[in-house]
């Protein structure tokens, strides 16, 4: 197991991720169980995170691959624990960084899953009569418009304050990854499904109230610690709704309505910077994955649309 040391060097670089870069809580947690399986395999051999050379390093990915673990999780583990050293570094614990100039095993670019517009609409459809009474049909129904129209994460989406949809906004703010915050547009169908929605929690609050209770801050209450839906409720709803659609459920997740919402714009002309603002990527390259779904599209396009092109 590692040892105390090991333990106080990941604890205070997590704190500082969390303080000083606003790393989200799942991205801290992946973090430390990625540090921590790095220092229980050094100390197993009697090493410690401040003796660690770059061999040690290079023996723990080559351990790693021989798990047979992902490239996507190799990459990710020595990301973390270039990190970690960089801000050992930092601190004075180290005068090196041993990580710095290793390359990772480069993680596969997969192409995102889509679904057609078709599909998406059968969803829409099934979300709205999948409830067992009516007040689930109507916090259904808002979700997935409110996903479909926005592109927000799933963790965006759930947690959603109620006070950034009061008064029937064109737009709404919305806090995502290392707490930046962006404006995000909404279509005429979510602005519909969320004042019908808005009218039951109204309604709901007002009878809390009287009875004592203190009203939700979040637009989609949960029972959950946090006080809102969880990701894990949305991601097996929309598994069901799926099914209700008659699509294969191990095609949708709350991600790939992201990727849809993303791929339809750009099908439609929408310029690849709106998208990248909208969807809150850092960099334009992980926007530019979009380019490569629509190659049939566009291949079709130049077939069908071009003056030069052969008939029949």
């Amino acid at each position: 197991m590692a040892d105390a040391e090991a333990s106080r060097w990941i604890a205070t670089f997590l704190d500082a991720c969390a303080a000083e870069l606003g790393a989200a809580r799942n991205t801290q947690l992946a973090y430390g169980r990625d540090l921590m399986d790095f220092a229980d395999w050094l100390a197993r051999r009697g090493l410690g995170l401040a003796e660690a050379g770059r061999e040690a390093v290079e023996d723990y990915l080559v351990h790693c691959d021989a798990q047979g673990l992902s490239k996507a999780t190799r990459a990710r583990r020595l990301s973390s624990i270039r990190q970690l050293y960089r801000f050992a570094f930092e601190e004075g614990w180290r005068t090196d960084n041993p990580a710095l100039r290793l390359t990772g095993p480069g993680r596969a670019q997969s192409l995102p899953k889509i679904l057609t517009e078709a599909e998406v609409t059968r969803l829409m459809d099934a979300a709205r009569t999948r409830g067992r009474n009516p007040v689930d049909r109507l916090r259904d129904t808002a979700l997935f418009e409110l996903l479909y129209a926005t592109g927000l994460r799933v963790s965006e989406l759930v947690g959603l304050p109620l006070a950034a949809v009061r008064g029937d906004p064109r737009m709404i703010l919305v806090r995502g990854k290392g707490d930046k915050e962006r404006m995000v547009p909404l279509s005429g169908p979510a602005r519909s499904a969320l004042a019908a929605w808005l009218g039951h929690r109204d309604a709901e609050d007002e009878a809390g109230r009287k009875a004592g209770r203190a009203p939700s801050r979040f637009l989609f209450p949960g029972e959950g610690r946090e006080g809102h839906l969880t990701r894990q409720y949305f991601h097996c709803l929309v598994k069901d709704v799926a099914v209700l659609a008659g699509i294969s459920p191990s095609r949708v997740t709350p991600h790939v309505l992201r990727h849809a919402f993303a791929t339809h714009l750009l099908a439609h002309g929408a310029d690849l910077r709106v998208i990248q603002t909208l969807l809150g990527h850092a960099d334009v390259a992980t926007t530019e994955i979009y380019t490569h779904v629509l190659d049939d599209h566009l291949k079709d396009l130049v077939l069908t649309k071009h003056p030069l092109a052969r008939k029949g």
